[in-house]
């Protein structure tokens, strides 16, 4: 049964820094894509960042210098490294797997998804 377990979420202030972590079991880790999505009240789901089986990272606009998405096969763990928040990312924060495809935009292509943890950033 494929896990995905995510960890890390807090509430801090604008300008703050975050750390999210997802730990994966029961899938073959190293040949999957690995994404982050967040989700806000009210509005759609979002692809934030995704790094392929490959180590190659993608990221969505919003966050292009301020968050870094890692893996660490040895470990099945993905993390997502997030500087210089904003009220604007304040949100729940999901990762996923993907078996084929690796992209950042509607999420469709991900096969597994973790339950989310909440990041909050206030002003």
């Amino acid at each position: 049964q494929v896990q995905l377990v995510e960890s890390g979420g807090d509430s801090v202030q604008a300008g703050g820094s975050l750390r999210l972590s997802c730990a994966a079991s029961g899938l073959s880790y190293s040949t999957v894509c690995l994404g982050w999505f967040r989700q806000a009240p009210g509005k759609e789901r979002e692809g934030v960042a995704a790094i392929s089986r490959y180590f190659i990272p993608t990221y969505a606009d919003s966050v292009k210098g301020r968050f870094t998405i890692s893996r660490d096969n040895g470990e099945n763990t993905l993390y997502l490294q997030m500087n210089s928040l904003k009220p604007d990312d304040t949100a729940m924060y999901f990762c996923a797997a993907a078996k084929w495809g690796c992209g950042v935009s509607t999420g469709a292509e991900y096969n597994y998804w973790g339950q989310g943890t909440q990041v909050t950033v206030s002003s």
